[in-house]
């Protein structure tokens, strides 16, 4: 870590002074919560207004900075000094009574409520059995448009507001047999869009989408809808991009480590939901089961690029 980047930690703060507020106002809560004030376990670094920094806490913000071993002597004065204005913001924060304001309040214990949770499914995940080859080689085997018979679609589009697409729009697309005929009759009716061109792999894509991909010609012209845009699309060529065993397997098998404590962490949900008497009031009723609440997002691990129809959340939202 360069002098640049460890000063940018306390730039950081002094350029966005909320930040310090956050912090301060966290740690003012999760002690407040108690009704007493926690002493500071270890070592004394500093003193603010009688108020002690440690060097636990000094340790504590340079893990999560990341900081190497070799160069936190260096960071720690930055970060020290980063801790000393955090804690006269909380001096300041208190002195104001901002630990009294109701919606201050409400956010400190909505974070705590969560740290406290996601901690809790973090310890009963664990660290879950890595893969067996067996396992990885069924998945890949599994998901030929993932990686045998991958596919690269090299396209170019035409986007759109989807506002402006009305029936007379609609009819004239319907009515064109190439993309540059459709930019032409938009061009001559005043319809605003803008040229790009988009390469999308199969395991990139939903299958379903792939699998429709694959059924047009080339030259075929066809719409995306994506909420506010719509893309006039047209697939310039198709191409094979076959990944092999060996290149996919590292992948593969941080996806199924992945996968592995989704489920753990939601047959404990389950669990939990099993054993617990949960009552819905003023007229709530509990939901099908294809509709009840999935775990939080920030407690389920994050799907490796494989899990192809997870990670297209971002993507197409329909084809038409």
């Amino acid at each position: 870590m360069n002098q640049q980047k460890i000063a940018g930690i306390r730039i950081a703060y002094q350029r966005k002074p909320w930040l310090l507020l956050a912090g301060a106002l966290m740690v003012l809560g999760l002690s407040a919560c108690s009704g007493k004030k926690e002493s500071k376990p270890g070592q004394a670094l500093a003193s603010v207004n009688g108020e002690e920094i440690t060097i636990l806490q000094l340790n504590d913000e340079l893990q999560r900075a990341n900081v190497p071993t070799a160069q936190q002597e260096a960071a720690s004065t930055q970060i020290l000094e980063s801790l000393i204005d955090r804690q006269l913001v909380l001096n300041e924060a208190v002195k104001e009574k901002l630990d009294r304001d109701p919606q201050i309040v409400r956010t400190i214990e909505r974070a705590k409520s969560m740290l406290l949770a996601q901690a809790y499914l973090q310890k009963k995940v664990g660290t879950p059995a890595r893969p067996t080859r067996a396992e990885v080689e069924a998945y890949y085997n599994q998901h030929p448009g993932f990686f045998s018979a991958r596919k690269v679609f090299e396209m170019r589009q035409l986007v759109m507001a989807s506002k402006d697409i009305s029936p007379d729009v609609k009819a004239a697309i319907d009515s064109v047999k190439t993309l540059e005929e459709a930019a032409t009759w938009l061009d001559e009716h005043k319809v605003g869009f803008t040229r790009a061109q988009l390469v999308r792999a199969s395991s990139d894509l939903p299958v379903p989408l792939t699998e429709k991909l694959l059924g047009l010609s080339k030259g075929q012209l066809f719409i995306i809808n994506e909420g506010e845009r719509s893309l006039l699309v047209t697939i310039t060529d198709v191409k094979d991009a076959p990944a092999t065993l060996a290149q996919a397997a590292p992948q593969i098998e941080q996806f199924l480590i992945n996968k592995k404590g989704k489920d753990i962490a939601d047959a404990e949900l389950a669990r939990l939901r099993t054993a617990a008497k949960i009552e819905y009031l003023n007229g709530r009723k509990a939901p099908a089961k294809a509709e009840a609440a999935p775990a939080a997002a920030a407690s389920e691990p994050a799907a490796a690029k494989p899990n192809a129809e997870d990670q297209n959340a971002r993507g197409v939202a329909g084809l038409k």
